[in-house]
């Protein structure tokens, strides 16, 4: 049965302070303090620049044995595509080596905005990068409903890509909740049910929400059901705001053992 780590999207956030780090702690702490608790992250800062190979070495020494990373994709790669995409993932790799040589990078997270859509340029472009990351550990992330189908999933498999299965609002257009598995490799991301703030707000207001007990309980048996199906599943909050990701992964931790077979 294959084991459930639960972390959240990123680590260090100023609001955090207070919720989850005590007053006064510095920032070059935050990552060994979560460590302490948590057996995985998500690193976003790598989709706003390239990750360098000592950064990522760095972050491995100052954590546990055993703690894995999730490295989200750089923009490049998924947003604002270069006129060169074989040199924008070539660099992207090389920074990713420390992880990679430890055995703590977990995922290679490629996610996709809403504006990229089911068609055969975005198909193309999907292949390509999927290519030119053989090898790696990918998780894809859609954020448009348009590529959930069959195909999609057929064709993550064959290229032993993980499909990422999200909670988020259930919005026109927004991808539903599901339980799917294309890999060895199975990934939840939960990013709130903040209807209000999904279109308009920003990348604070837009996360800013807080699962109730009932919600996370909802989760239960699709994560049980995918349990079986992979040899690691990764469950991430990105509800950053004041904490509150840290809030519900402590709770449905606590969830998953009562929820345990006895």
């Amino acid at each position: 049965m294959a084991e459930i780590l639960i972390g959240t999207s990123g680590f260090s956030y100023p609001d955090w302070v207070g919720p989850v780090y005590a007053e006064g702690t510095p920032a070059g702490e935050f990552l060994r303090l979560y460590s302490r608790e948590f057996p995985m992250v998500e690193l976003n800062f790598s989709y706003y620049r390239q990750p360098e190979p000592r950064v990522l070495a760095k972050m491995a020494e100052s954590t546990p044995a055993g703690f894995l990373f999730a490295v989200k994709a750089h923009q490049s790669l998924t947003h604002e595509i270069p006129a060169d995409l074989a040199a924008a993932a070539a660099t992207f790799r090389q920074g990713l080596l420390p992880l990679e040589e430890s055995s703590r990078l977990a995922a290679v997270l490629l996610q996709f905005p809403y504006s990229f859509h089911y068609t055969p340029p975005s198909r193309k472009h999907l292949e390509e990068v999927c290519a030119l990351l053989e090898g790696l550990p990918l998780a894809v992330e859609f954020r448009n409903a348009e590529w959930q189908r069959d195909s999609v999933y057929e064709g993550l498999a064959r290229r032993g890509a993980a499909i990422v299965n999200v909670d988020e609002p259930l919005l026109r257009g927004l991808p539903r909740p599901t339980e799917r598995v294309t890999s060895e490799l199975g990934y939840v991301r939960l990013h709130g049910r903040n209807n209000a703030q999904w279109w308009k707000g920003d990348s604070a207001s837009r996360y800013d929400y807080l699962y109730t007990r009932e919600e996370l309980s909802g989760w239960l048996p699709g994560l049980r059901a995918m349990q079986p199906k992979v040899k690691l599943l990764l469950v991430a909050f990105n509800n950053h705001r004041r904490g509150q990701a840290v809030q519900n992964a402590r709770e449905l931790k606590q969830l998953l053992l009562l929820d345990s077979p006895s």
